[in-house]
């Protein structure tokens, strides 16, 4: 089975009236080039790093502009139509770093909280805590849809690759990263780190990205990007502004890389040992 499948990559503001307006022309540009799943980034609804500016803006999951606009898009075109992430306070007040999936017809399917927390320090001065700010999750998800397997995972996610193995397991065949990755580790890693996982385990990768210079003076790397089971990347987009990425997903594909390469299939359990250096310089017994 085929399925044509889109990345939108944009470049969020600290607003999430224009950001919802800039979500909607981009899905509509996907689904008008025959997209019937759409991604969007990490952190659609607001890209803002001053915390007291994102708690104006936050709002529960029921009351959330991104959330509501999302399921009437999805409703409206027909389409499976996946938030790659947006901020949602949380009871405790605490923050969810949390991605939605709604149905064609407007129903949400599933939602995911973000595992990982992103707690760097780098060697160009930026530090992050995202722990500080956000509740991290504990669930993976799979979600069984009619074109194929979907699992989800968010931006610093993808340096974790038991995550995306156990989604693998569990069925997957296509897998999401939706980020907002830094400049600096994108231009290290981002490429290497999403081929790697498709290759590992035999799946489709997407990957919506925040591109550019936004307003609240971060700069994320973009090149949103789609990688066949094989490792391949099959489209893919520029480091700034707004783009489509768009591709056939063959969902055989899964199959066939997996049956050449059956590393999931041929895994083992084993134990570590740690092995002590006598202080006469022999091996210790």
């Amino acid at each position: 089975m085929s399925v044509r499948i889109a990345a939108v990559q944009m470049c969020s503001g600290i607003d999430p009236e224009a950001n919802a307006r800039s979500m909607e022309r981009l899905v509509r540009e996907a689904v008008a080039q025959g997209a019937i799943y759409v991604q969007t980034p990490e952190m659609t609804g607001a890209v803002q790093k001053d915390r007291a500016g994102l708690k104006a803006v936050l709002r529960a999951e029921d009351d959330d502009l991104i959330v509501r606009k999302a399921a009437e898009l999805a409703g409206e075109l027909g389409i499976h139509l996946h938030v790659g992430s947006t901020a949602i306070a949380l009871s405790d007040g605490k923050v969810a770093n949390r991605g939605f999936l709604f149905a064609p017809d407007g129903q949400r399917i599933c939602s995911y909280d973000k595992i990982h927390m992103f707690d760097v320090d780098l060697d160009n001065g930026e530090s992050w805590r995202e722990s500080a700010v956000y509740s991290p999750g504990n669930v993976a998800k799979v979600a069984d849809l009619p074109f194929a397997k979907l699992g989800f995972t968010i931006c610093y996610d993808v340096r974790f690759p038991e995550l995306f193995k156990a989604e693998a397991k569990a069925g997957a065949q296509i897998i999401s990263v939706p980020a907002a990755f830094t400049r600096q580790t994108g231009e290290a890693h981002w490429e290497t780190l999403l081929r790697a996982r498709a290759i590992e385990n035999g799946v489709y990768i997407i990957a919506a990205a925040q591109a550019g210079v936004h307003q609240d003076g971060r700069e994320t790397f973009g090149h949103s990007i789609i990688i066949d089971p094989w490792g391949r990347v099959v489209a893919s987009a520029g480091g700034t502004g707004e783009a489509i990425v768009i591709a056939e997903a063959d969902i055989g594909a899964v199959k066939a890389a997996r049956d050449r390469i059956p590393n999931l299939r041929n895994g083992r359990a084993f134990s570590v040992e740690e092995i002590a250096q006598s202080g006469t310089g022999g091996v210790a017994a």
